[in-house]
């Protein structure tokens, strides 16, 4: 009985050995295969390389057609992934700095055509009426087909107080729009503004998440909070990104410690990457509205998605942008680089972000408050509840006028103005 165990078990150790030796050797045979592939391709390549060098009607300098070959490759796999020759390499480093002469507009190539994803508030294109969602069709009368986003960045920037004529594509025109827009030295400043709106309401706008952006946000609450704060509206309206780490930081100031922000993952598994929450001491009932529109792209998104996902802010206005994947730039020997698309972003729940934007949880379009005359009072009204009617007057000079015509941040104040009766009610 044991012999025949043994027998047993050496056949059933042999024929697992087999299926182990067959399992390496399909592996191997796929693995050669590819090589084989790979090798046949670049021999395509080699080919072809060898016949233009050879034969093309001019002599062409090996580096350009290296270059040129690079640019197809990377254009081939999204709109995101480019390879910058050393001049395009240094632009893209000088967008890193902060202060540069431009336009003042975060663009991306959007289903072939460049888009403007947002105008940064106060800069000339701002000023001139660009905005989001905008198409350049010619840039200084040229048409953008097939234009490089580095190659259109090159295009619009250029010396301080030089000028650009850009022709726009705006959905809802039956025209083409025509903007003459001159450069100036763009210096970006994150927090916009931050003040108390009315009765305990604060208000701070993030144009852009910069390596300084969390200290800014921070400082901003501090000194809102001094002055009497217990709610809170986030405008993230035509803010571009940044800086990851700057949008993971802000969105922490308002989760408990531990809690997942955003995650990327890409083909490997050394490019997953998961941020979360370090804060020690977070707002955690601040009640708190996020402002976002067509423009709010990439770093507002991470923050609006993960205090959606956590029901920590109700997200208000229109739906977001769409951008959500990570560029890694890898610098080769020559002072050029690739730039190339090696993640994607991912909600706390798991949301795609990129080509799916934000829907937020009160759709508000933009649009304007006509604000009226008050008519003419009889002496009876007058007297009638004075004092009430002299503190919504004084609530009304400390709000200004372009504030109360902003029909989103006016919704994003009743729904505020809404949660602390409800609070208040419920306390009592």
């Amino acid at each position: 009985m044991r012999r025949r165990i043994l027998k047993l078990s050496i056949l059933i150790s042999v024929a697992a050995a087999a299926i182990i030796v067959g399992s390496i050797a399909i592996s191997q045979e796929k693995l050669a295969e590819k090589k084989d592939d790979l090798y046949r391709n670049i021999n395509l390549f080699s080919d072809g390389f060898a016949i233009i060098k050879n034969d093309y009607v001019e002599e062409v300098d090996s580096k350009e057609l290296v270059y040129g070959a690079l640019r197809g490759m990377l254009a081939s796999l999204d709109p995101h992934s480019q390879f910058m020759d050393p001049d395009m390499y240094n632009e893209l480093k000088v967008d890193t700095t902060g202060e540069f002469g431009g336009l003042g507009i975060e663009i991306t190539i959007k289903d072939g055509l460049l888009t403007v994803v947002t105008p940064i508030e106060g800069t000339p294109a701002w000023r001139e009426g660009i905005r989001a969602r905008d198409r350049i069709v010619k840039i200084d009368g040229e048409l953008t087909r097939d234009i490089t986003l580095l190659e259109a960045v090159k295009k619009l920037r250029g010396r301080p107080g030089s000028s650009v004529s850009i022709t726009v594509l705006r959905e809802g025109e039956d025209r083409l729009l025509e903007f003459k827009i001159v450069r100036e030295i763009i210096k970006i400043k994150a927090i916009k503004d931050a003040r108390i709106l009315e009765g305990g309401i604060g208000y701070v706008r993030l144009i852009e998440f910069r390596q300084n952006t969390s200290e800014e946000f921070r400082r901003a609450i501090q000194k809102l909070k001094s002055q009497g704060m217990d709610a809170l509206i986030l405008d993230l309206r035509n803010n571009p990104g940044g800086l990851l780490d700057a949008a993971v930081k802000v969105t922490e100031s308002f989760l408990e410690k531990g809690k997942l922000i955003v995650s990327t993952r890409g083909r490997k598994g050394n490019q997953n990457m998961e941020f979360s929450s370090k804060s020690r001491k977070p707002d955690l009932d601040l009640p708190l509205v996020i402002l976002v529109n067509h423009g709010s792209a990439s770093g507002s998104e991470i923050v609006a998605a993960a205090l959606q996902d956590y029901k920590r802010a109700i997200i208000l206005g229109t739906q977001t942008f769409g951008k959500g994947v990570v560029q890694t730039v890898f610098p080769l020997s020559d002072g050029s680089a690739i730039r190339l698309t090696t993640n994607k972003y991912f909600s706390p729940t798991g949301r795609v972000i990129h080509g799916q934007g934000v829907t937020p949880d009160i759709i508000v379009e933009e649009g304007k408050i006509e604000l009226t005359e008050q008519k003419e009072e009889s002496i009876a009204d007058i007297f009638q509840g004075l004092e009430e009617s002299e503190g919504r007057q004084e609530q009304a000079r400390e709000i200004p006028e372009k504030y109360l015509t902003d029909n989103q941040l006016m919704r994003a104040v009743d729904v505020l103005k809404a949660i602390k009766i409800f609070k208040a009610k419920k306390a009592d």
